[in-house]
């Protein structure tokens, strides 16, 4: 990953755009649309904002004089788009000063570039390819777009307006991440996806204790658990939904150090990974179960398939004399990448140990 992706407050202050023609018209609608203060240096024809709301093309100031000469104090960003020469050597000033510069098409004198974009409003998705292909970029947008729903952004929203009430309401930092993903997945989130707000808010203002709606144990800490899962022969792409979800939810993921790392990348960036070796069975066990003591949602990931039926029993035994409740998710078998088949009975007894928990 050359280009990291991070989110630009164009309401901080003035941008600068620079060119002229389609080129400038079209990076002046994703500025205008972002709420960014355009001063715009037209090279050459019309100073044209009439593909902009009233509101935002009163944002727009045609700027006079050489953009090579222009004041930067305070600006944010400069942008180039269809500038040609002048936008090279714009690129250089802005450089020097340190200041983030975009020149379309152009990835040696940028020192950032425009991603694909999915607005639902404080729902922001960015597609990037590293400039390498922008049409591979749009085509995953486009399918983003379609698995997006449509007022995904008005539930961040109201997550927002109640965020900080709640927060103050629990005081364990991890049931506050468990209280939201409840609210998302359940019956609050679906009512707001639905358009039905006022139902919603009511929902929310019925919960007399947030941390228990988040599951906090009687103490009032959160509850910890382990998942096993197998990860499979390396291809990320045989990992189950049940995987991904586990390594999305993770605090803490102990893993096979032999495990891919296209796996690992599906880990959700802010959960610890700790590399640990077979031979340690025993200290390994100890450290999962002590973080799973702690609250923590713990991952243990293996190579292959590792949790299927008949599977784990050094790791499902160190986790019932514990008394940790555990979850079992088997990886797909290294055959050719296919899931190798069992018998009837042998998918009876793998579906009562997936269930198995222990309090």
């Amino acid at each position: 990953m050359r280009f990291l992706p991070v989110f630009l407050d164009l309401q901080a202050g003035p941008v600068l755009l620079i060119g002229s023609g389609d080129l400038a018209q079209a990076k002046l609608r994703v500025l205008a649309a972002a709420g960014a203060a355009v001063h715009w240096y037209v090279l050459s024809g019309a100073h044209d904002v009439s593909a902009l709301e009233p509101a935002q093309a009163a944002k727009v100031v045609r700027a006079s004089g050489d953009p090579l000469a222009a004041d930067l104090d305070g600006v944010i960003a400069v942008f180039c788009a269809g500038a040609g020469e002048t936008g090279v050597a714009m690129a250089a000033r802005a450089k020097s000063l340190g200041l983030p510069v975009n020149v379309m098409d152009d990835l040696a004198h940028s020192t950032f570039i425009f991603p694909a974009i999915v607005d639902r409003g404080d729902v922001v998705v960015a597609v990037g390819t590293g400039g390498a292909s922008p049409v591979v970029a749009r085509r995953v947008r486009e399918r983003i777009e379609a698995a997006l729903p449509a007022r995904i952004g008005e539930l961040a929203g109201f997550i927002g307006r109640f965020r900080k009430s709640i927060h103050d309401r629990i005081p364990e930092f991890m049931l506050r991440r468990r209280f939201w993903e409840k609210v998302i997945d359940g019956k609050i989130g679906a009512l707001v996806l639905s358009g039905r707000d006022g139902e919603a808010e009511a929902a929310l203002n019925d919960i007399d204790d947030p941390s228990a709606f988040a599951g906090a144990l009687s103490s009032g800490a959160a509850e910890g658990s382990v998942t096993l899962v197998g990860a499979g022969p390396g291809d990320p792409d045989l990992l189950t939904v049940k995987a991904l979800r586990a390594l999305q939810d993770a605090d803490i993921v102990f893993h096979d150090d032999d495990v891919s790392t296209e796996i690992l990348d599906r880990i959700r960036r802010d959960a610890a990974r700790i590399a640990v070796s077979r031979r340690d069975q025993d200290v390994v066990d100890q450290q999962i179960v002590d973080a799973a003591r702690s609250g923590r949602r713990v991952v243990r990931l293996k190579a292959g398939e590792a949790f299927g039926p008949g599977r784990g029993g050094k790791d499902i035994g160190a986790l019932r004399e514990a008394g940790v409740t555990y979850f079992i998710v088997p990886g797909v078998a290294a055959e050719a990448g296919e899931v190798r088949p069992f018998s009837r009975s042998a998918a009876a007894r793998h579906a009562r140990l997936a269930k198995t928990s222990i309090n």
